[in-house]
C-alpha cells in the first residue's frame, strides 16, 4: 500500500490505509504494447442484489454512488469524442466512486463495487475497501484525477483508461475518534493508473474495471 510521511505512531496505519495503490496490480508497461492487457477478459453481469434498497441517484443502472461531503473525488479531464471511450472513462470514475462509497459504508460488497468491477478489478476494489475497514479508517479530503488518456481494443469491447492521481490533500480519518491522519507533501502523493474497462455484453451503457495497474511515486504526474 502507499506509504506517506507520518509520525512514528501512525506510520504503519497510514501505510495500510492511505490510498489505492499497487495492492491489486503492478506497473507492467502495458501502455507500450499494441495489445491492451486484459482486453479479452469477459465481463460479468453485476449482481444488483448486493445492497437491496440502494437509491437510484439518477444512474441508469440504479446504483447509488453518492459520497459524504468531506470525500471529494475530482475528475479533471476531458471526455473523448469516441462514444465507447467516453463511456469507459465515465465508468472508470464510477469505479473509484464506488470504492470510496464502500469505504464510507464499511462494506466491500457495496452495490457500486459489484456493478463497476469484475474479475481482478473486483478483487482489487474489495481489497482496497477491506484495508480501510480493517484499519478502522474512512477517507476525507480531495483526491484529484487528471491527464487522462484512452485507448480502445480492436473489437471495441475493451478500453484502457490511464490517468494521474494526486492525493496530497486526501487523508485517512479514524472512524472512532475522527482524527485525520495528515501527511507532508511528497512524491508519494502521485500515482499513475491504467484501468482496463470492459463492456458488459448485455448492456451498452455499463463498463466494468477488469484490471488495475498502478505506478506509485509517479514523477510524471507532478
Amino acid at each position: 500500500m502507499k506509504r506517506r510521511t507520518l509520525s512514528t505512531a501512525v506510520a504503519f496505519a497510514a501505510a495500510a490505509a492511505l490510498l489505492l495503490t499497487a495492492c491489486g496490480g503492478g506497473n507492467d508497461g502495458s501502455a507500450d504494447s499494441d495489445e491492451i492487457a486484459g482486453a479479452s477478459r469477459q465481463s460479468e453481469q453485476p449482481d444488483k442484489s448486493a445492497e437491496p434498497g440502494t437509491s437510484q441517484e439518477d444512474r441508469p443502472d440504479g446504483v447509488d454512488l453518492s459520497l459524504p461531503k468531506d470525500i471529494n473525488l475530482v475528475f479533471d479531464w476531458d471526455r473523448p469524442e469516441d462514444a465507447n471511450e467516453a463511456a469507459a472513462m465515465d465508468d472508470a470514475a464510477n469505479f473509484f466512486r464506488a470504492i470510496y462509497r464502500g469505504v464510507d459504508k464499511r462494506t466491500a460488497n457495496e452495490a457500486g463495487v459489484v456493478a463497476y468491477a469484475t474479475g481482478e478489478g473486483l478483487r482489487y476494489a474489495q481489497t482496497q475497501v477491506n484495508a480501510w475497514i480493517d484499519g478502522g479508517w474512512t477517507a476525507t479530503g480531495t483526491l484529484r484525477h487528471y491527464d487522462a488518456t484512452t485507448r480502445s481494443a480492436g473489437d471495441g469491447t475493451s478500453v484502457e483508461v490511464a490517468f494521474c492521481a494526486d492525493s496530497g490533500k486526501f487523508f485517512g480519518k479514524e472512524v472512532k475518534t475522527g482524527k485525520v491522519l495528515t501527511t507532508k507533501p511528497s512524491i508519494e502523493d502521485f500515482d499513475y493508473y491504467k484501468i482496463i474497462m470492459v463492456k458488459i455484453p448485455t448492456s451498452d451503457a455499463l463498463w466494468q474495471a477488469s484490471k488495475v495497474f498502478v505506478e506509485t511515486k509517479a514523477a510524471k504526474c507532478q
